[in-house]
């Protein structure tokens, strides 16, 4: 099959664009023909929090990027969609996180489905964001209209897009990323970045926003730190809102020895070094569908405690491979009392092992392939 992943790509960072190079890399290896098309402009600079949208590595090997898409110019929606049209592709996948770019794909589908070849599936991480807009209202309904069928990575995000319309919709789990390269001992990776080692760490990793908890499990921490005197916090992540409040929650918590804060965006290479060092990953998520942590964490073997909201509680199995609690600080507290005191990480790790064969991304290849032509 001829495919085009619409979707951001090097040299754009991130998770979903780490997301879209490694599934172009499976359509490849399963013998596709397979481009990406990715951003000349992806966000203007006053919508993007962060500190840049680029990364500084190099290009990946094995998957052709392009760069076409301008999020904000109508007229190379048009272009795009005319070009697609003529090329005749068997299937387009637009893959999408936000409704800021729903015009963007709607326009190019409602093109190039017009040459009654080509399929239009969408690959859908969050139907509804976390942080709710009027966009959502105004612009979804445009892009799902314009799809032939969709894929999402848990079955939460399916019941959302069938809030909006019956077009066939498949749920297949976030496949595990698995080329941070090999686990780092602790001892090695505590080394590294400068930890003690003799201390348990938990890992909060990512991004830094609101519906993320952060805050939850400070509060947590504060309610078990006389309980787990040796337990620390290391956040490694960019902060895409106000690092001062966080830091003033620790102090009012009485954490000011026991919680490292790495405020920057996190390169893939070192990926091996937070999670080596982690004890355990902790997402104590307020709202969510699915997460690329969980999947490193998968990668890793590191045991994990979520939330149980969206997605998450569906692949982290309650009591065997970690947690999956109420979103409240006194649920992550529970958690994280019995892990340590009980050493639990042996146990879990085990599971994990025989869990994570479960998540290739030949399964999610499977899906689009089965559910194209539904």
């Amino acid at each position: 099959m001829r495919i085009v992943i619409l979707g951001t790509a090097w040299p754009y960072r991130g998770g979903l664009a780490t997301f879209n190079e490694r599934l172009a890399k499976q359509f490849v290896a399963e013998g596709h023909d397979v481009e990406v098309w990715t951003f000349t402009l992806q966000y203007p600079s006053f919508l993007f929090p962060g500190k840049t949208q680029y990364t500084s590595n190099p290009a990946p090997e094995g998957v052709r990027i392009t760069r076409r898409l301008n999020s904000c110019n109508p007229f190379n929606w048009l272009r795009v969609g005319r070009e697609l049209k003529k090329m005749a592709p068997d299937m387009v996948i637009c893959c999408y996180w936000m409704a800021f770019f729903a015009p963007l794909y709607g326009t190019i589908c409602s093109i190039v489905r017009r040459n009654k070849k080509t399929r239009c599936v969408a690959l859908v991480h969050n139907m509804f964001p976390h942080e709710k807009s009027m966009l959502d209202k105004l612009f979804a309904p445009y892009f799902v209209k314009r799809q032939d069928a969709f894929v999402a990575l848990s079955e939460s995000v399916v019941e959302q897009i069938h809030q909006l319309t019956n077009v066939p919709a498949i749920a297949s789990p976030h496949p595990i990323y698995d080329h941070y390269g090999e686990q780092m001992t602790k001892a090695a990776a505590c080394k590294v970045l400068d930890l003690d080692g003799k201390k348990d760490y938990i890992l909060f990793f990512g991004l830094v926003r609101a519906y993320k908890g952060l805050d939850l499990l400070l509060d947590a921490m504060g309610k078990v730190k006389e309980q787990l005197p040796n337990m620390q916090l290391l956040i490694a992540g960019e902060f895409y809102e106000n690092e001062e409040k966080y830091r003033e929650q620790i102090v009012r918590n009485g954490l000011t020895d026991r919680v490292i804060i790495r405020n920057e965006f996190i390169p893939d290479a070192d990926l091996r070094k937070y999670f080596g060092a982690a004890d355990l990953i902790v997402q104590p998520y307020k709202s969510a569908t699915q997460s690329g942590v969980t999947q490193v964490a998968f990668h890793f073997e590191k045991p994990i405690l979520v939330t149980n909201v969206g997605g998450l509680g569906e692949i982290v199995h309650d009591g065997k491979m970690g947690y999956a609690v109420e979103p409240n600080a006194d649920a992550i507290a529970t958690a994280l009392v019995d892990y340590f005191t009980n050493n639990r990480q042996k146990n879990f790790t085990e599971y994990l092992k025989g869990e994570k064969i479960k998540y290739g991304w030949d399964k999610l290849t499977k899906a689009f392939l089965t559910i194209k032509d539904a």
